[in-house]
């Protein structure tokens, strides 16, 4: 279950840096600004779906101190 959610959140981290990625080549092109926007909004849900997965881990296997 460990290595399942850590491969969650690695794929969820580089699917950040991806969208990141083509928004930040999308803006130096000089493109649609809707495409922009469109790529923001997908950035924003993967980093809470990233954000969500992480706090679940911390959650579930973190250190009970």
């Amino acid at each position: 279950m460990q290595t399942a959610l850590n491969i969650a959140i690695a794929l969820a981290l580089l699917f950040v840096v991806i969208v990141l990625g083509m928004g930040l080549w999308n803006m130096m092109k000089g493109g649609s600004g809707n495409t922009s926007q469109r790529l923001m909004r997908l950035r924003i849900a993967g980093q809470a779906i990233a954000l969500i997965l992480l706090l679940g881990a911390l959650f579930f296997f973190g250190g009970r101190g």
